[in-house]
């Protein structure tokens, strides 16, 4: 049996979840979007530009794809990158994948940074939406592949994103989502699949 991406994808997300205790330790600090500090037991964050261009932290663009803040976040995402990413992998390839996963992880990464201000946040919910939004127009605009997913998947993860930005979600105790990052990773998605032809 072959080791998938995704497989490994979920692997290294359970892990680092469990080690970070759902991100209540610091090794969760290893792996926010910017460098944290403890010192004198204060907690402070560096600034992006000492992050990436000083201490050339440059996993921290991807490694909070990673962090999970409970079993529900965790298994939902995961559910997702094995039911998407397996059927990417599986018809277009390893590499098509892994570059899908980098551009839609780090650019929605940036873009919840950026947009919201937070410092702590993490999901593999960013490359979800990329792996839909990139599914969805290689299947029903270009007709190129078929994933097998039915229409209603696509619109209920539409819905999703819509109930996050409208804050529903954390009504019914689903907590705060990074909905910059959602949006992110759908633009990405679509995108790379116009420019990955």
């Amino acid at each position: 049996m072959r080791l998938s991406l995704s497989n490994i994808l979920i692997f290294i997300a359970i892990l680092l979840s469990l080690a970070t205790f759902f991100g209540q330790n610091q090794l969760t600090f290893y792996l926010t979007f910017l460098k944290a500090d403890i010192a004198n037991g204060f907690l402070s964050f560096s600034s992006f530009e000492k992050t990436y261009f000083i201490d050339y932290e440059f996993w921290r663009l991807i490694s909070p794809i990673f962090i999970h803040f409970s079993v529900a976040h965790l298994a939902f995402n995961s559910l997702w990158v094995y039911i998407l990413g397996t059927r990417i992998e599986n018809l277009e390839g390893f590499k098509k994948l892994i570059l899908l996963i980098i551009f839609s992880g780090s650019l929605s990464n940036f873009a919840e940074s950026a947009a919201s201000g937070a410092i702590i946040f993490g999901g593999l919910s960013g490359c979800v939406y990329g792996l839909l939004g990139y599914c969805y127009i290689k299947e029903f605009i270009q007709k190129r592949f078929s994933f097998g997913m039915p229409p209603a998947i696509y619109i209920f993860m539409i819905v999703w994103l819509a109930l996050g930005y409208l804050d529903i979600l954390n009504l019914f105790g689903f907590g705060k989502i990074a909905n910059t990052a959602h949006l992110t990773g759908l633009i990405c998605g679509i995108s790379f699949a116009l420019i990955k032809k």
